[in-house]
């Protein structure tokens, strides 16, 4: 990509399970409508997302037994977040940029620290206390051999607050700094909201803009 400001606004992440280019979505299932005037994701993704074993990625977040309710759904919305929004660009990196990284099948980009509103790292940790997990790093190291995500042998199910201590371990631990906790509150406008109510209007495509812009001034300086 070009590192002009507006080629970071409105856009979708070469991955997956995205579009090519953001639209309108009048259909998208639960957690995921906040995004259906503009959305990088389609009815039947937003669909698989809200699946106990999503074939997104086979992926199941019932490794430990089940998950408290309040913490399924702040699962589901982080996983709505990551695929539906448009206005991930300013964070969006090459897979394997980082250099420690195999991509997925199909997947050439990720985003990288993406600055989550104090307010959903705090309320997204608290709804999961508690709930079981064996791992922190929830983006490898999983057992396969069944065809969806095991816990590692000699990983033990225990309370999420052991493997996150703080709600920003939540955040940025869990797929591995795809999320960063920010300092910064809602209506700061400085951080994205990892979902909101779709009749107030999307908070997040202002935050992105600011950020575009911050990028180019540290970028031509």
């Amino acid at each position: 990509r070009s590192p002009w400001g507006d080629e970071l606004l409105n856009i979708c992440m070469n991955a997956k399970h995205h579009k090519r280019v953001p639209s309108p979505e009048d259909k998208l299932y639960e957690e995921c409508i906040p995004w259906k005037d503009n959305a990088c994701c389609t009815l039947t993704t937003s669909w698989e997302a809200h699946l106990d074993v999503s074939p997104l990625y086979n992926f199941s977040l019932f490794h430990c037994g089940l998950l408290m309710p309040g913490c399924r759904k702040h699962f589901i919305q982080a996983i709505c977040f990551y695929e539906c929004s448009p206005n991930l660009g300013p964070w969006i990196q090459p897979v394997g940029s980082l250099g420690w990284e195999v991509a997925p099948s199909g997947q050439g980009e990720r985003v990288v620290n993406v600055p989550l509103c104090q307010e959903d790292c705090e309320e997204w940790w608290e709804d999961c206390r508690m709930s079981y997990t064996c791992k922190s790093n929830w983006r490898g190291g999983w057992d396969w051999s069944q065809g969806k995500n095991r816990c590692p042998k000699g990983a033990q199910c225990l309370p999420f607050s052991h493997y996150f201590p703080t709600p920003a371990d939540l955040c940025e631990k869990t797929w591995s700094n795809s999320f960063k906790a920010s300092p910064e509150r809602r209506n700061s406008g400085r951080c994205l909201q990892k979902w909101f109510e779709p009749a107030q209007g999307n908070p997040n495509v202002a935050v992105a803009r600011l950020f575009a812009s911050e990028f180019l001034e540290v970028l031509f300086q």
